[in-house]
């Protein structure tokens, strides 16, 4: 019998930049960043946010120097369409769980205007208890692990804010309430889902969700798995949005060339602007994104820096 050849070894590469996924059902987030970084042999990369495996939608993800600004889009807002299944609430929250109670005559009671007046109890600074259900840590396990073997442990409340909660469609006949959110980091749609079932007093549970935005992107600038695997490399290199479009519409600053090596190098510069808590900072010629910093009593002082050589590099990919 002959042997079977080995698989030749991918040879990975420096590649830098954002590329906005639309995550399909049932890949963790981590799953659905290692078939990517496959795809562009890349290094280095890492997501900005975790998404369920149950939910879908917009997941950016970051390569090389791109990384070093994850932190910004993991807390920045985000925008979520959500379906609720009301009159049901369920062991984990969701419609994966064994049914708690079902109280379906009492939502078939329901009407819009009520079901608006409920939801709107829940626009502005609330407060949360993180679900048993979740990837919040416990001695260094996550929260759904324990869970799982049926270990309930205390969780502290989170301040929490719901900046939009519309609805976009109730379906009596199906007892589905759909309804699009923006919220603060850290919201758990889940537990929203089952606070909006009890205040109507039929309970909830989310039976489906989809991130729509994260900051300043929106899933319409997403590409799916799929859409990746049928391009080829140079295809797939021109999706890579620059490290600077994380950071939204901050206020920039130009330098110099010789104010740019300087301020490379970590030195603080003198700028004639107003003192700002996020800058996006840029060398003169040719244009690029040098990193984030902050302006105090009129210095320039760098938070993140790209490297000279993560610099040229993407002036190179760019190009």
């Amino acid at each position: 019998m002959s042997a079977v050849a080995p698989r030749p070894k991918i040879v990975k590469r420096a590649v830098h930049g954002v590329l906005m996924l639309d995550k399909p059902l049932g890949l963790t987030s981590n799953d659905a960043l290692q078939k990517v970084k496959r795809l562009f042999r890349a290094e280095k990369a890492g997501h900005t946010g975790t998404l369920d495996p149950l939910a879908t939608g917009l997941l950016p993800l970051t390569f090389g120097a791109a990384t070093k600004f994850s932190q910004v889009s993991l807390e920045a807002d985000k925008g979520y369409r959500a379906t609720l299944r009301l009159g049901i609430t369920t062991t984990t929250g969701d419609g994966e769980g064994e049914i708690l109670e079902q109280r379906d005559a009492v939502a078939k009671s329901l009407d819009v205007a009520t079901i608006r007046a409920a939801c709107a109890e829940f626009k502005g600074a609330i407060s949360q208890l993180p679900p048993m259900f979740s990837a919040l840590k416990h001695q260094g396990r996550a929260l759904y692990e324990l869970a799982r073997e049926g270990v309930t442990v205390e969780r502290q409340p989170r301040n929490v804010t719901i900046h939009v909660l519309d609805i976009v469609q109730w379906q009596a006949d199906e007892l589905l309430l759909i309804i699009d959110v923006r919220c603060s980091k850290g919201t758990y749609i889940r537990t929203l889902a089952e606070d909006i079932g009890a205040k109507l007093g039929c309970g909830a549970h989310l039976a489906g969700l989809r991130r729509t935005s994260s900051g300043p992107v929106a899933i319409e600038q997403a590409v799916t798995l799929e859409q990746l695997e049928a391009m080829d490399d140079e295809a797939r290199l021109a999706l890579l949005k620059a490290p600077d479009s994380l950071l939204g519409e901050w206020p920039e600053v130009e330098l110099s060339n010789d104010e740019a090596g300087r301020f490379l190098s970590g030195m603080r510069r003198r700028v004639a602007v107003a003192d700002m808590a996020q800058v996006r900072v840029y060398g003169q010629m040719p244009r690029a994104f040098l990193g984030s910093a902050h302006v105090a009593a009129g210095e320039l002082i760098a938070d993140r820096l790209l490297s000279p050589t993560e610099i040229a590099t993407m002036l190179m990919q760019a190009a």
